[in-house]
């Protein structure tokens, strides 16, 4: 039954992870046709220039008030409140969905008002029409964080319950949204319908997620609860997780504001680099993450910690397994990857090389990017989220500072390297803090599999930039097919190579990856049997 496969829970960390990741995958390839359209209409260019920057307050709203904080403070608590009072687990849910669907619209109210305002802080280097198309864009993109809020709401329940499938095709209807904004909307309301189709992508991530939502036992009430005991330790929780998303955004921002009084097209180049370079540690490190907090916040509340540290070990090897080919393939094949996905239209060879660079230098810190989320819940199931505030306060002061530095001299790419560096310092405090919590994340099991996992790589490494040249003289190197063949081959070889070698070494992550795989296709087809029949 189609209601059977998308309420379905998940029973393993990787399974879990797999189909989160698996959608998170089309959700990201959804993502660059969207970007792909975005660079075919208008380039690297002053248009994208005010998208961005127009997004980047909404974003800031959704981001500071709701998606980390809320998943931070709510999940171990409903979790919590599941085994012990369901009726109160309900209770609390409608108590958040109505708080902070209210304080959203007030505060979405105001920061309408004072929009120009706010963009002459933040695009300091943005005059005339431009400065007014990112007004108007802001200001229309203001509904969208109000419907995210409430469908945060709705996500934490679905995680809580290990329905990963539903909750994972969120991030997909939000794009595809947008890009109806883009081929649609445009034509109809001319730049104003970008902002449209943001809109549009947060109401579909609402609708989809309700239906599984009710399934699971919500029913609606009018209630605030205010003063509940449950709901003002949520907020507690949820306090320094804001602050710590307060730094995250003030962090892209302060890179908004440098970027502006760069060269045209440096914030489209930015948030272009930026997108690519998050499909795999959005689709590895984030997926990993999601999937494993429901388990370490249970394991957290019986304080059995040694369970926990070998979890979170486990995990930690399994993300290096996937995320240092990836960075391999990103490396090797940047500049296949942006002419693919960006090079049409008004997206010219000097963007191309651009963000080509950009990519490799926010490559270096890959593997930092896919841990965070781990080590970040891992505090968080602890009932710990001030130290997260913490590490992440420490990383956005030294990404500001080596900016400010940089991009005098470097441009884009010194604001890329300085954000590399300050991730990578974030997961290196947060390793040490959270061991001193654990007593032990077992490190020497970890270096031996990574030296395995460098190995593997090593070959891949090889293999990829070896076929990468011949293949070149075969393909007509100024088309897009020849091109895309050109990664496509090199970097697939590439990829088995890594896989037989891994297989040879006996690393036992790729065993869990194909176990996981062949169990989630036979349970995949007895749907589809029961489906047909």
């Amino acid at each position: 039954m189609i209601q059977r496969l998308l309420n379905k829970q998940s029973h393993t960390i990787t399974g879990a992870a797999i189909i989160i990741g698996a959608a998170s995958f089309i959700s990201r390839i959804i993502g660059m046709v969207r970007d792909r359209l975005f660079a075919h209409y208008f380039g690297a260019g002053d248009v994208m220039d005010t998208y961005y920057a127009a997004f980047k307050i909404p974003d800031l709203v959704y981001n500071l008030l709701i998606v980390g904080a809320l998943s931070a403070g709510f999940i171990p608590i409903f979790i919590e409140l599941l085994t012990k009072d369901k009726k109160e687990a309900w209770r609390i849910t409608n108590a958040l969905i109505n708080i902070f669907g209210l304080l959203l619209i007030i505060i979405c109210g105001f920061l309408m008002i004072f929009t120009p305002q706010l963009m002459h802080l933040l695009v300091p280097g943005f005059e005339g029409e431009k400065f007014d198309m990112t007004v108007m864009l802001s200001r229309i993109m203001f509904a969208s964080p109000i419907l995210l809020g409430i469908s945060s709401v709705l996500s934490g329940v679905l995680q809580s319950f290990k329905a990963f499938l539903v909750y994972s095709l969120t991030p997909i209807m939000y794009n595809i949204g947008i890009i109806i904004g883009v081929t649609m909307f445009v034509p109809l309301f001319g730049i104003a319908g970008l902002a449209y189709g943001v809109v549009l992508g947060a109401l579909l991530h609402v609708l989809i997620q309700i239906p599984s939502f009710i399934h699971h036992g919500f029913r609606y009430q009018l209630i605030f609860l205010w003063k509940n005991a449950y709901v003002r330790k949520i907020g507690l929780l949820m306090i320094p997780r804001m602050l710590g998303m307060a730094t995250r955004q003030i962090n892209f921002l302060a890179i908004t504001v440098i970027a502006s009084t760069l060269a045209s097209g440096s914030i489209a180049i930015f948030s272009f680099a930026d997108n690519l370079q998050s499909v795999p540690s959005g689709i590895i490190g984030i997926s990993f993450g999601i999937a494993i907090f429901p388990l370490l916040a249970g394991l957290a509340s019986k304080n059995d910690l040694t369970e926990m540290s070998e979890q979170i070990s486990n995990t930690v090897k399994q993300i290096l397994f996937l995320i240092i080919p990836a960075t391999i393939i990103f490396v090797l094949l940047r500049a296949q990857i942006v002419r693919v996905v960006l090079g049409t239209g008004e997206f010219d060879w000097e963007a191309t090389i651009l963000t080509a660079r950009a990519l490799a230098y926010f490559s270096i810190s890959l593997f930092a990017q896919a841990l965070l989320p781990l080590l970040s819940r891992s505090f968080y199931a602890l009932q710990d989220t001030w130290t997260p505030f913490v590490i992440g306060m420490i990383g956005a002061l030294t990404n500001i500072f080596l900016a400010l530095y940089f991009a005098q001299s470097f441009g884009i790419i010194g604001l890329i390297a300085s954000y590399s560096l300050s991730m990578i310092l974030q997961v290196a405090l947060l390793w040490i803090l959270l061991r001193y919590k654990l007593k032990t994340l077992h490190e020497a099991d970890i270096i031996i599999t990574l030296l395995k996992i460098s190995i593997s790589a090593f070959f891949m490494a090889l293999v990829t930039q070896a076929l990468k040249y011949p293949l070149a003289h075969i393909v007509d190197m100024q088309k897009l097919w020849g091109i895309l063949i050109q990664g496509a081959v090199s970097g697939t070889i590439g990829l088995l190579t890594y896989a037989f070698v891994s297989n040879q070494l006996k690393l036992r992550e790729m065993k869990l990856l194909q176990e996981s795989m062949r169990k989630r296709w036979l349970k995949f087809r007895g749907i589809q049997t029961e489906i047909i029949n």
